[in-house]
């Protein structure tokens, strides 16, 4: 039988999407200056992890909150609700 102990360890080791998507909303919220990407990047630097991989990592609902944070700093073109002048 397996101990809480080792299937703790077993979890730290293998990351879902739940998991690493769950791992950047709480590094976010323990920093409220930073964005999401520099979330994703930090954490994948932590646990050696190419952050071109990090986007099978990332729920729906993470990828458009970078998506977002993308468009409001004119990183990329988007439709940000507001009319044209």
């Amino acid at each position: 039988m397996t101990s809480d102990k080792e299937i703790s360890a077993v979890e730290d080791v293998i990351l879902t999407k739940k998991r690493f998507s769950k791992m950047v909303e709480q590094y976010i919220s323990g920093s409220r200056d930073s964005s999401y990407v520099d979330a994703v990047v930090t954490l994948c630097e932590e646990r050696g992890i190419d952050p071109a991989d990090a986007s099978k990592l990332l729920t729906p609902i993470i990828k458009e909150k970078i998506e977002a944070e993308a468009v409001e700093a004119n990183l990329v073109k988007g439709d940000k609700g507001s009319l044209p002048l």
